[in-house]
């Protein structure tokens, strides 16, 4: 197949490109749907990439992918379709998927917020106000 391209996201303002040299894939049979042919066709793809060994990315790039990354080598494995071309496509996908994800900007830092004066209020009034409505459940006193 072609060179992967991870097509622009948060992270990755102009995209990248991983050649074909630096993805191994592995095919092997699959289990499930297929009928017959599942015994003899080679459907199942297993797909890996090294990260750490990778010419393509720069080295902010690197760091990033392998600190959020579970492992220096990246496996995706793909065998939910019957036929080998669809689940290399669905296999890159998903690596695609996953170097876009390691590559997004972590989220700003939550400031927290404090409630305002007549939300204070509100909520000591109705505290009162359940209090009061409780305290009238008392035991009935004899007139």
């Amino acid at each position: 197949m072609a060179d992967l391209r991870v097509p622009p996201g948060p992270g990755l303002p102009d995209g990248l490109t991983i050649p074909d040299t630096e993805l191994v894939e592995r095919f092997s049979r699959s289990p499930g749907p297929g009928g017959q042919s599942v015994n003899t066709t080679d459907s199942r793809v297993e797909l890996t990439w090294d990260v750490a060994a990778s010419a393509s990315l720069s080295d902010t790039q690197r760091a990033r992918l392998l600190a959020r990354l579970p492992g220096p080598v990246v496996r995706i494995v793909a065998a939910e379709h019957r036929s080998q071309h669809r689940n290399r496509t669905a296999a890159r996908e998903r690596l695609a998927e996953r170097i876009r994800e390691g590559l997004a900007p972590p989220p700003p830092p939550r400031r927290p917020t404090k409630p305002t004066r007549g939300a204070q209020r509100r909520r000591l009034e109705a505290k009162k106000q359940r209090g009061e409505t409780k305290s009238l459940r008392g035991r009935v006193t004899g007139d």
